[in-house]
């Protein structure tokens, strides 16, 4: 990671243990706890995927929980994610990636309130300020360009504030007492069916990866086994790793 981080001024951060998936820059100097995942991007690309919807949905679904917070293991979470095609190159994830964060930090310093604070109201169904609106809809914005990248056009999920499960406990506490899970998410069946997209894309990828790594000892064999001596070098045949 150091020889990673040396050629960056600045590396993407979450927490490992959070109430909500939160993705952050910080400088690629620093020494970091190892409270906290580490990844080598200073692109505002991989920002806007980390930070959609998209990723949370799996990163929820492959993830441990602390008490109701989310622990991110990148082992679990991300190096299984299939991340969209040439998505480094992809100019709406940047400037979108962009704006998002932004308008989130010059919020944060408006408002003097960290991640958590913001995302609490983010997710609160009675909160309806002008600019917790504005951050909901340009998450929307950043969630369709990752969808669109993916190449998943068809797709228009559906948002609304939902309890991530309901607590029978809840009833015995004063409702001004009561924090229930709300968050401002994707329907179910919306939710659904890009996880079960991203799984699929799973499959496939790993299917390929075996069959190139079954497919290059092969490859070399057949080589070796086909060279005779000759004053003339044959024209070579590019290989799975030269392609």
């Amino acid at each position: 990671m150091a020889a990673a981080l040396a050629v960056l001024d600045k590396a993407l951060v979450c927490s490992r243990v959070a109430t909500h998936n939160a993705f952050v820059f910080l400088p690629a100097t620093w020494i970091f706890s190892d409270a906290i995942n580490v990844f080598a991007f200073a692109g505002s690309e991989a920002f806007a995927i980390l930070q959609s919807r998209v990723h949370e949905i799996w990163a929820r679904f492959f993830s441990s929980s602390m008490k109701d917070d989310l622990r991110y293991s990148p082992t679990d979470c991300f190096e299984t994610f299939p991340l969209p095609a040439n998505w480094q190159s992809n100019q709406m994830l940047q400037l979108i990636g962009e704006e998002y964060y932004s308008y989130r930090a010059n919020l944060m310093i408006r408002t003097g309130k960290g991640l958590t604070e913001t995302y609490n109201r983010f997710h609160s169904q009675t909160e309806t300020d002008t600019e917790i609106v504005k951050l909901r809809e340009l998450h929307a914005k950043m969630d369709r360009a990752v969808l669109d990248a993916y190449g998943w056009t068809d797709l228009q999920p559906r948002l609304d504030f939902i309890l991530d499960y309901e607590d029978k406990e809840d009833d015995e506490i004063p409702s001004s007492d009561r924090k229930k899970p709300w968050r401002y998410r994707w329907v179910d069946e919306d939710r659904d069916e890009v996880l079960a997209r991203l799984l699929e894309l799973n499959r496939i990828r790993a299917e390929e990866e075996a069959q190139s790594a079954a497919a290059a000892p092969a490859a070399r064999t057949a080589s070796k086994r086909s060279r005779k001596p000759t004053e003339i070098a044959p024209v070579a045949n590019h290989s799975l790793f030269d392609a």
